[in-house]
């Protein structure tokens, strides 16, 4: 008990600031199944507090407090024990609690506890039945408080002893120094204490007798004192009764001042009420006769009208309280209120309205201008009219949200009647200015048909392309019109974005995004044609009220642009590369631009359009790298540089050109990387070609063209290119070198081969004489075969046939010649080392020296200088 004493203390109740007074074990009546301990608390600070507290028991030997009841609420306490000692026992607070103890000891301790906090805090408001010791406890009550009066007493004498003071230790010393031969023999010295003390006593009750008289003094005066204090407490109860009469005068007078103050009060507020009610709820004459009226045809009608709108809604934006309502002027002036509102707001949308549809069916000028003057359409005027309705827009945005975001979406129908007429008359003017030609021979030229696999189509000619090389207009043309179609639409997109966005009063905010959303629901069809990939439309565009609102208008922006690229891709054989080239350039200028807003339409269209071309590039590119790869040399070929390293060539000369001021050019490295490769494996795959010349000269003439180009271009992309391009341009060098040299001295070359294939087998060098094949008569018979004269004719043949058949554009010749010489050497110095190892001291030795060897190869050159 102790152990559990002290966890609840230490763990549940100081840090609660509760002290600790019994405990019980319990389970409830009848169910023991789970036990739980009542705890009987105390506050540690006052006021003293007493509650009664469940505590459950859980894993670990942790406490929980699980109910808390306050002992003010304990009413009645059942023991169960009239008859019988029992367990049992029932605590009444709102409903009746039946525990069962422990221990018999336990629950009547427990209850003699409680027993005591209702004497002691409770003043015996909590009634105990059935609990026979409650008598006793109440008989055994007095005698306990003697019994512990009695030890109270004890402990208090206890405690009156007092330290000597250093006067009377002083006096002590003095008298032991006084009677120290006394003190030493103790009897004698208690003895004269003793008598000492009787004379003192003596002489105090002699003082007390005489003091008998002046006590008798003392105690007359005091009652004296206690008359004259009657007498003035009567004195005092007469005063009272006077002054009653007088607070009773004063507290009528106060009451009847409040009320005053009250009524004064109540007048004031009435009287800023009524006027809060007619300054606030009045709307003048001038005003209503102006929305009645409805005058938005002029200027100064429309200044009215903004007025006396604005004066309206301040009078019906005043808070005013339900009550007032009820009062019959009030509730008048707020339906005249409403049927003002509710008038001019019809008024207002119909005139409106009208205004977009005159706008909307209003004729496209006739395009007179030069074919050298490309401009858009501009709405600056449809712009200054609608601009001084702007007020009575957010007038009736704020007043009436769903009628305001309907006019939006007529705005939106209406005028992208206008955009398209004018929009598809600015794209054909573009095409015309682009291809010279009218309408009709435009179109013929666009359609005509391309035959597939027709030999006489250019090389670079695109699928729909017109095979008329006059025709074709001149490289720079096509960016030039580009640029200058996007240059006009800027404006146009950026200007009406701007208006719309001022006008319909349209953000970003979440409120604004909701304005709209009704609008944006009904009109929910996609205003991209069907033509049109959704892919290329971005998530945030269908988002935003403002975009949404741009794509109705501007319906038709998006596919003729589309067509007016295709249009330009098909201008020119490399009309993709511009495009990308040009629309990469605008986007990232747009995006720099501070005039352009932040999220502008045309920016989104462009981002579209630059995804659109990007995707016709990387096709056009694979195309190509197809065709590069595809291509059949003929058999018939003599060499030199390949079409389609010729067609590589073009391709970039081309486009580091257009890509020279271009901000990116991603997207053209890895096209470069794509054409290297097609190119690179179309060369390779010679290889397998039957050609009529030397396969390894036509690799090593190509890879070196290759080489000497992206020298020349310094392209960073192709520097990996580059270096394959020189390696295999060597390997394939040293292949046709080696091939080409073993005809001069074709047999002599077979017979050391054989000799160095049988040492390789294992035979010594000094036993290969005596092989049958490899005897000094057989090498002697195979020297005779080339003497110098011999060897010098072949020499030249092999200059002739080289000189035939390697390409003159590449100048390689002196290169090859000289790669032969430095083999020719090598191989020579090689059989002179080999005759020396494996047929010393037989005094064998070639025809020709290595001086005649060069003297050889330098009249050759000469000769053909």
């Amino acid at each position: 008990m102790a152990s559990l004493w002290s966890s609840l203390e230490k763990d549940v109740f100081n840090p609660q600031k509760k002290r600790l007074l019994e405990t019980i074990r319990v389970w409830k009546t009848g169910k023991k199944k789970k036990m739980s301990i009542l705890c009987v608390v105390v506050d540690t600070f006052r006021p003293m507090q007493p509650f009664l507290v469940k505590v459950k028991v859980e894993r670990g030997e942790q406490y929980k407090v699980a109910y808390r009841w306050p002992l003010a609420e304990l009413k009645l306490v059942d023991g169960k024990t009239l008859n019988q000692a029992s367990l049992d026992f029932d605590l009444h607070f709102d409903k009746v609690y039946k525990w069962t103890a422990s221990s018999f000891d336990e629950k009547k301790t427990f209850i003699r506890c409680l027993w005591k906090l209702n004497h002691r805090f409770l003043a015996s408001s909590v009634t105990f039945v059935n609990v026979p010791s409650c008598a006793a406890e109440g008989r055994q009550r007095p005698q306990e408080d003697r019994k512990d009066t009695v030890e109270t007493e004890s402990q208090e004498e206890l405690s009156v002893y007092q330290e000597m003071t250093p006067k009377e230790a002083a006096d002590v010393l003095r008298l032991m120094e006084e009677y120290e031969p006394l003190v030493n023999n103790s009897v004698a010295f208690a003895e004269q204490l003793s008598n000492d003390l009787y004379v003192l006593d003596e002489a105090n009750l002699g003082a007390i007798i005489s003091s008998e008289k002046q006590v008798t003094q003392l105690m007359s005066s005091i009652d004296e004192a206690l008359a004259e204090v009657a007498r003035v407490e009567e004195t005092l109860q007469i005063y009272d009764e006077l002054l009653g009469s007088v607070k009773q005068q004063m507290d009528h007078i106060h009451q009847e001042n409040s009320l005053l103050h009250r009524i004064v009060s109540n007048k004031t507020r009435l009287m800023d009420e009524i006027l809060f009610l007619t300054t606030h709820l009045d709307l003048s004459r001038e005003h209503c006769d102006a929305l009645s009226r409805a005058d938005l045809s002029s200027p100064s009608g429309v200044k009215a009208c903004i007025a006396a709108a604005e004066a309206l809604s301040g009078c019906m934006n005043i808070q005013v309280q339900p009550g007032y309502r009820k009062l019959q002027s009030v509730a008048e002036q707020l339906i005249m209120f409403e049927t003002l509102k509710q008038n001019f707001e019809n008024s207002f949308i119909v005139h409106i309205t009208s205004i977009f549809e005159l706008q909307g069916n209003a004729q496209v000028p006739a395009l007179g201008q030069p074919v050298d003057k490309l401009s858009a359409p501009s709405h600056g005027l449809h712009h200054e009219e609608l601009a001084p309705y702007a007020p009575l827009m957010a007038w009736l945005r704020n007043a009436n949200p769903v009628l305001f975001c309907d006019l939006p979406k007529v705005y939106a129908q209406n005028l992208s009647r206008l955009y398209d007429r004018e929009i598809k008359a600015f794209f054909e003017q573009a095409k015309t200015s682009l291809l010279g030609r009218r309408k009709g021979s435009l179109q013929e030229s666009l359609e005509k048909p391309t035959a597939m696999g027709s030999r006489q189509q250019p090389r670079w000619s695109l699928p729909g392309s017109r095979e008329g090389q006059d025709d074709t207009p001149d490289k720079g043309n096509v960016i030039k019109m580009l640029e200058q179609v996007l240059r006009e639409l800027q404006p146009l997109c950026t200007t009406e974005q701007q208006f719309i966005e001022k006008f319909f009063q349209l953000s970003q905010d979440p409120a604004n995004l909701q304005v709209l959303e009704a609008s944006a629901s009904r009109g929910g069809e996609s205003t991209a044609p069907p033509e049109d990939p959704p892919c290329t439309k971005p998530r945030s565009q269908l988002e935003e009220p403002t975009t949404r609102l741009l794509s109705e208008i501007f319906s038709c922006l998006e596919p003729e642009l589309r067509g007016f690229l295709d249009v330009c891709n098909k201008a020119h054989p490399f009309g993709c590369l511009q495009v990308l080239v040009t629309l990469n350039d605008s986007v990232f200028e747009m995006w720099g631009s501070s005039s352009a807003p932040p999220s502008s339409f045309l920016n989104a269209v462009l981002g579209n359009m630059l995804l659109l071309a990007k995707s016709s590039f990387n096709k056009y590119i694979g195309t190509l790298c197809r065709e590069i790869e595809e291509a059949k040399v003929l058999s018939k070929m003599k060499g030199g540089i390949l079409p389609s390293v010729s067609r590589f060539e073009e391709f970039v000369d081309f486009s580091e050109e257009v890509f020279r001021t271009a901000r990116r050019r991603g997207e053209l490295d890895k096209a470069h990387l794509q054409l290297a490769g097609s190119v690179f494996s179309s060369i390779n795959s010679l290889s397998s070609a039957n050609l009529k010349v030397n396969t390894d000269m036509v690799m090593m003439e190509n890879f070196h063209h290759i080489h000497c180009f992206l020298c020349q271009k310094k392209i960073h992309c192709l520097e990996g290119k580059k270096r394959e391009a020189k390696q295999r341009y060597s390997e394939h060098m040293e292949k046709y070198v080696i091939k080409y040299l073993g005809q001069p001295l074709e047999k002599l070359n077979h017979f050391f081969e054989g000799v160095k294939a049988r040492v390789a087998q294992g035979v010594k060098e000094e036993e290969v004489s005596f092989q049958l094949a490899y005897s000094k008569q057989e090498l002697r018979k195979v020297i005779e075969k080339y003497p110098g004269k011999e060897v010098k004719r072949a020499l030249e043949t092999l200059y002739r046939k080289i000189h035939k058949y390697l390409s003159p554009e590449e100048n390689l010749l002196p290169v090859v010649w000289h790669a032969m010489e430095q083999e020719f050497i090598r191989q020579y110095q090689e059989f002179e080392d080999l005759i020396q190892r494996c047929y010393a001291g037989s005094g064998i030795a070639m025809d020709f020296t290595m001086e005649d060897l060069l003297s050889y190869f330098n009249s050759i050159t000469l000769s053909h200088m």
